[in-house]
């Protein structure tokens, strides 16, 4: 018997991270356009320029982790979409949930811990921003497309 599903809680999240990921985007503008008019005051213009691409380096190594965890909880949660799920699915679901948000706060402490910890130079704090402002949006991209293509094909 082929299992039911109702999207309309996930289609919301999804809506959701799309208005997150819209707004880290102008954040992310903003804060490089800071930093690339302080490091220019700084007289090291070079530098930001410097710190997009270890950026991007770093958002190359970052991404299939990121994606697998991505796919991960977007297969979660459409699974936990499912009509007449039983005690034991639902559990075993809330314990994949706890620990794909362990995971994610973890993250979030480490660049947190990462900021207050580092030096206190321009550039540095530029990389560890960008990286962080693009892991975020690395992840909810990574998610809301992973959730689209399992709802298209489970609905």
């Amino acid at each position: 018997m082929a299992k039911s599903f109702d999207f309309k809680r996930l289609r919301r999240l999804t809506t959701i991270y799309l208005v997150v990921q819209v707004f880290l985007v102008i954040l992310l503008v903003y804060m490089a356009m800071n930093f690339q008019t302080i490091l220019q005051a700084e007289g090291r213009p070079q530098r930001f320029l410097h710190s997009v691409v270890v950026t991007l380096l770093i958002q190359l190594a970052l991404f299939y982790p990121l994606n697998k965890l991505a796919g991960r909880d977007a297969e979660r949660e459409v699974d936990s979409c499912a009509d007449g799920l039983s005690v034991e699915e639902l559990k075993v679901l809330r314990t994949k949930r706890i620990i794909g948000e362990s995971i994610k706060t973890a993250v979030f402490i480490f660049f947190i811990t990462f900021i207050f910890k580092a030096p206190q130079d321009r550039f540095i704090l530029s990389v560890i921003y960008f990286s962080f402002i693009l892991t975020i949006l690395s992840y909810f991209q990574c998610y809301n497309f992973a959730a689209k293509r399992l709802m298209r094909e489970k609905g």
